[in-house]
């Protein structure tokens, strides 16, 4: 066993390779995708030496488990989980070296929803304009995991990002978006938009890759006229006719037939990737 894979022995609920997503292709139709936490992408290569971007897995929930078939360097973070080798703890948030053969063992999520695995090198699959990303909306990328996948390794870097204290934010209690208005904040009442900025809402179960949907007090519509399909982007609120926010994410649509009442900053989507079913979000005007 020296060549340069990983066997998939546990899938999980939903795992899939990640890097920083593609790119420059909306006027296409083709998403951005990515990480949905993408610090904690970049942190778990950083800790395996590896540049930014590299391919990492994505697990939802309930982790994962694979088999390298070479010694490789492997770093899990994100969701706080617990990490063996063989049946042997190892250490989350840091770098572990795994030998051929062995198990390594991604457990379920004691805190948040999405845990991030680093490997020396990177995955290796090949990419999609430009990108190892898996799309779920899209289909481009490599499907998502499945038990007896084999997924190939880079080259290993002789270099370790090694750090003493990784700075790995928890997930947070309470989700907090802080947003602005528009572009279609018109079409929607003054107690709407004062709901939107006091009420709280709840993370639905039916959330995922494509959105967070969230439960709670419906918005009133001022303008009840069909909206042609626009532009959508990352962390656009949209507001379905049962009233209830969704907040699009890495693998939203590109366009859309629903207003957008707000835009969430960039900067708060990595918190939505950790927040369960359930979790309080609340929404936070800026200015």
């Amino acid at each position: 066993m020296t060549d340069r894979a990983l066997a998939v022995v546990r899938a999980g609920a939903l795992t899939t390779v990640q890097d920083l997503g593609r790119t420059g292709h909306a006027h296409l139709g083709v998403p951005r995708s990515g990480a949905l936490d993408p610090g904690a992408a970049r942190l778990v290569n950083r800790l395996v030496g590896n540049p930014a971007g590299a391919a990492v897995l994505e697990t939802t929930l309930n982790g994962c488990a694979v088999r390298p078939r070479c010694p490789v360097t492997v770093a899990v973070g994100g969701a706080p989980c617990a990490v063996t080798v063989d049946g042997r703890p190892a250490a989350w948030g840091t770098a572990v070296r795994v030998p051929p053969g062995a198990l390594l063992n991604v457990g379920p999520a004691t805190r948040g929803l999405r845990a991030y695995v680093g490997f020396g090198g990177g995955l290796a699959v090949e990419p999609v304009l430009g990108s190892r990303s898996t799309d779920l909306l899209s289909g481009l990328g490599p499907a998502p995991l499945a038990d007896g996948a084999v997924l190939p390794l880079g080259a290993e870097s002789t270099s370790r990002g090694w750090v003493d204290a990784p700075p790995w934010p928890g997930p947070a209690d309470e989700l907090v978006l802080r947003v602005r208005l528009g572009p279609r904040h018109d079409w929607f009442t003054p107690a709407a938009l004062r709901t939107l900025a006091t009420r709280a809402y709840r993370v639905s179960p039916a959330s995922n890759r494509i959105g967070l949907r969230t439960e709670g007090p419906p918005l009133e519509r001022a303008v009840t006229a069909e909206l042609p399909s626009e532009g959508m982007v990352l962390g656009a609120i949209q507001v379905p006719p049962d009233g209830r926010p969704v907040v699009f994410l890495a693998d939203h649509p590109t366009t859309g037939g629903y207003p957008v009442v707000a835009v969430v900053r960039e900067a708060d989507l990595a918190a939505a990737a950790q927040a369960v079913p359930g979790t309080v979000v609340r929404f936070v005007p800026l200015g």
